[in-house]
């Protein structure tokens, strides 16, 4: 694993950045700050205002574990050109049986739990996220919901920063979803940014002509082939990225309503990614 400002793979950047290319960014960890309170993540008034000019550019999309209408809210008004959530599965994957089955899951889980103070079990609707960064016993309650898991059918669990994630098995998974979305966009190339587990499906993809894999931390377990030395560099990619398109709006969007960082509604529950 390469840093990604390096001599050498800015070349490679650079012709990423002149072909087709679909720039696609997780949320919490990448975009924005991990904070000890999922419902408070934003992103810096730097990197909204830099993505909201590389969306001019270049189709950007973000893939982000949170809810659909989560994700959406916290980065209304930045030009993307999709937005998916569940990690994969919303917008075209969730059904009604889906959401049943998941509150399902949510009250074996909150049941197993009920003891374990500092842990938050959290419905997103087609999946849980469940919090243990507050948790008295992290371990305790990773085991918990480990032993849960194994007694349900058609589970897939997805770790994270302070979060275990709780999916359909059958469900789509980030990898997935950025094929679609670079097929939806008629894309030759992807670069992807992220930082966690979750982000590995995309990392594990392997295609070096076509992906440029990007994540933030370094770590020799990773799939991805570069990494950003911390989330706050995040600011630097995207400042060359627009370098190496110059001033020109290839792209131009729809202006909609913007919504500063600090402002954002309260009335729905996040993950921390997730």
């Amino acid at each position: 694993m390469k840093s990604i400002m390096g001599a050498e793979p800015r070349r490679l950047l650079s012709a990423f950045a002149q072909s087709r290319c679909l720039l696609a960014f997780d949320f919490d960890g990448t975009l924005a700050p991990i904070v000890s309170d999922p419902d408070g993540a934003k992103m810096r008034s730097s990197t909204n205002d830099l993505l909201a000019e590389l969306t001019c550019r270049y189709p950007c999309i973000v893939i982000s574990g949170r809810s659909l209408a989560d994700v959406r809210r916290r980065v209304v008004g930045l030009g993307l050109k999709g937005i998916v959530g569940n990690h994969g599965i919303e917008p075209f994957q969730g059904t009604k049986s889906g959401e049943r089955r998941v509150r399902n899951w949510r009250a074996r889980f909150d049941a197993a739990l009920r003891q374990e103070t500092g842990v938050r079990v959290e419905n997103k609707t087609h999946s849980l996220a469940i919090h243990v960064r507050h948790a008295r016993a992290k371990g305790r309650a990773r085991r918990i919901v480990g032993e849960v898991a194994s007694k349900l059918e058609g589970v897939r669990l997805l770790g994270g920063k302070e979060v275990i994630n709780v999916v359909p098995i059958e469900a789509p998974h980030k990898g997935m979803a950025l094929e679609r979305e670079r097929a939806r966009l008629r894309c030759d190339t992807a670069i992807y940014v992220g930082d966690d587990e979750t982000d590995e499906d995309v990392f594990a993809l392997d295609q070096p002509d076509r992906l440029l894999s990007i994540r933030i931390g370094r770590k020799a377990a990773s799939h991805a082939s570069f990494y950003l030395r911390a989330q706050p560099e995040i600011d630097r990619l995207l400042r060359e990225l627009i370098r190496l398109r110059g001033r020109k709006c290839l792209w131009p969007t729809r202006t909609l309503p913007r919504t500063p960082c600090a402002t954002l509604p309260r009335d729905g529950r996040g993950d921390s990614d997730t």
